[in-house]
């Protein structure tokens, strides 16, 4: 309902004024304008038609949960698939945190692994271009032979020609070597890469035997060397009691081993009864050299080498040596 418009002050409009008659708009609609606060006072409270009761104040009491604060969710069925997926996501990210916190061991792991692997490779490089023909024995050098032809031992050993130097076969080369008395030692020695040489110490014949069969050429340790029907020349013959295996014989291998080449080639007979006796035959003189036994028989080759120095052979009849702080000249 429209409210009256109030009346207009006296005094606005003279007595004489005429009226004007009031032109009548036609009613119309009009949209509810908005409520001031000078309309909200005039009018009086409204009172509510139900109060509903207070609710008992308890410590327990849980708040109320307004509807407008709460989504509404749609509820979903969760299948083995979602299972699975969640514990793929939870590994995955278990993995990760652990190659985070290994990082450091793992580099060094790959950096050991590396090494490793790069020994692992040489060594089996280098052990199959051993073995290879790449590495294969073409040359035979025989070192140290005198009285031996070094063409007769590389002859022995040309069955090693073509085989690896890493595969040389050592029993087969001391078959071939034991066909030759005069070695009495030797040694093997591979030059990469063709090259094999063969180091031999040969024995030193003291003397000769005589026997049954001939002439033996004997060492110091009464290894039988070569067997002639004549005594070979420029070796002195051996007489020992007891033989070969005697310890006469011994002594005189020493006294013989002891001896200046230059003294050893004046040397012609040499005998021994026991191993203190031992006795020399010097040259065409005869002269006789008393050696007595063989302790001390490099102090006694030195003594007699000044001896015949002084007085040669052909003057003396017997250098004593037996004992060399006072030798004896006869």
């Amino acid at each position: 309902m429209r409210r009256p418009s109030p009346l207009p002050p006296q005094g606005g409009r003279p007595a004489d004024a005429p009226l004007r008659p009031r032109s009548v708009k036609p009613a119309r609609e009009e949209s509810p304008r908005p409520v001031a606060d000078e309309d909200l006072q005039e009018t009086a409270p409204i009172a509510p038609l139900f109060v509903p009761p207070a609710a008992p104040a308890t410590s327990d009491a849980v708040p109320a949960i307004e509807d407008d604060d709460v989504e509404p969710t749609e509820t979903t069925p969760v299948g083995w698939r979602d299972v699975w997926r969640a514990a793929r996501s939870r590994r995955k990210a278990l993995r990760a945190e652990v190659r985070r916190f290994t990082v450091r061991q793992r580099r060094r792991r790959i950096v050991w692994l590396s090494v490793a692997a790069s020994l692992v490779l040489v060594t089996i490089a280098t052990v199959g271009a051993a073995y290879s023909p790449l590495f294969a024995v073409q040359q035979i050098t025989v070192v140290g032979t005198s009285q031996l032809a070094a063409t007769d031992v590389e002859a022995a050993l040309d069955g090693q020609r073509g085989t690896p130097l890493a595969a040389i076969d050592a029993s087969s080369i001391k078959a071939a070597l034991v066909a030759f008395p005069l070695v009495e030692s030797y040694t093997l020695e591979a030059r990469p890469p063709h090259e094999l040489v063969v180091r031999i110490v040969e024995r030193t014949p003291i003397g000769v035997v005589s026997g049954a069969a001939g002439y033996t050429l004997v060492d110091a340790a009464g290894v039988a060397l070569s067997t002639s029907p004549t005594p070979p020349a420029g070796y002195p013959l051996v007489d020992a009691a007891g033989g070969e295996d005697g310890v006469a014989f011994a002594a005189i291998g020493k006294t013989m081993r002891a001896l200046p080449a230059d003294l050893r080639a004046q040397v012609t007979q040499v005998e021994a009864k026991t191993a203190d006796d031992v006795t020399l035959t010097l040259g065409g003189t005869n002269t006789r050299v008393v050696w007595g036994s063989a302790d001390e028989s490099a102090l006694k080759a030195l003594v007699l080498q000044k001896l015949t120095a002084t007085r040669p052979p052909d003057g003396v009849a017997v250098y004593d040596v037996s004992s060399p702080e006072v030798p004896v000249i006869r």
